[in-house]
């Protein structure tokens, strides 16, 4: 599972920010964010299993990130979600015509945003359609954009409040690395063991085989230059490495 929590054209600075914990098992294998190899334009972190990304950019100030949908027992799809990102990345169609033309049948349950430096779209096959989003601050996790889950409203609160410290990414790498879990009270229902919502309710997900691999934070100013930061992480939760891409010249 995952938390992305965007900010479009609401800072006067930085019209696109983007911080997001990736959750995957930690056996899959992954590569940190870095500058493509088949593609230099385009940066990220690499799903080294099926080749997408969950969260990636490009130099032109692309953005693209999936998040999968919590849907327990649901068919598995023919296609990796994490192509769907991939794709936009390398491509250069505009975001609103590269959502008209997606396929959603042929994966599982995901959510996707998309941004060229004009649009920022959101796209699921879970919510027909796709949105043209205004300017605000948007939250996303397992279920459709701005589903009111615990988390994600305390994260976008957070977030709310990092932006008016920008260019300091403090604030952002604190909120990504709460810990904290929910109330059985609060916990929504969405199909899995209780353990497992109580363990997916936490901001940053620590357990021995699933949790946050990656923390990640992604800015692009006025001018069109980006810069992303990623934490990596553990099985136990400690930090593993961290990175630093820019595309200013």
């Amino acid at each position: 599972m995952c938390l992305i929590l965007v900010g479009w054209q609401v800072h006067p600075a930085y019209p696109l920010v983007v911080a997001a914990n990736r959750d995957e098992f930690h056996a899959r294998p992954t590569a940190p964010a870095a500058f493509w190899d088949d593609d230099a334009r385009v940066f990220g972190g690499r799903d080294l299993e099926a080749g997408g990304t969950w969260l990636g950019a490009t130099r032109d100030g692309r953005f693209a990130a999936v998040t999968n949908v919590r849907e327990p027992g649901a068919t598995k799809g023919k296609r990796s979600r994490g192509e769907l990102t991939a794709r936009f990345l390398l491509d250069q169609q505009a975001a609103q015509i590269y959502a008209e033309a997606l396929t959603p049948g042929d994966y599982s349950g995901f959510n996707l945003l998309l941004a060229d430096r004009e649009t920022l779209v959101y796209a699921s096959n879970r919510d027909p359609g796709h949105q043209i989003l205004n300017p605000g601050v948007y939250g996303l996790s397992n279920h459709r954009l701005d589903t009111p889950w615990p988390k994600l409203l305390k994260a976008r609160e957070s977030f709310s409040r990092a932006l008016d410290r920008l260019p300091d990414e403090t604030a952002f790498f604190e909120l990504l690395a709460d810990r904290s879990i929910e109330a059985d009270d609060r916990l929504p229902d969405t199909g899995v063991p209780l353990a497992w919502e109580r363990l997916l309710s936490a901001v940053f997900v620590q357990s021995p085989d699933y949790g946050t691999r990656a923390s990640t934070l992604l800015l692009r100013n006025a001018a069109g230059d980006m810069v992303l930061y990623e934490k990596s992480f553990a099985a136990d939760g400690s930090q593993t490495q961290s990175s630093r891409i820019s595309t200013a010249v």
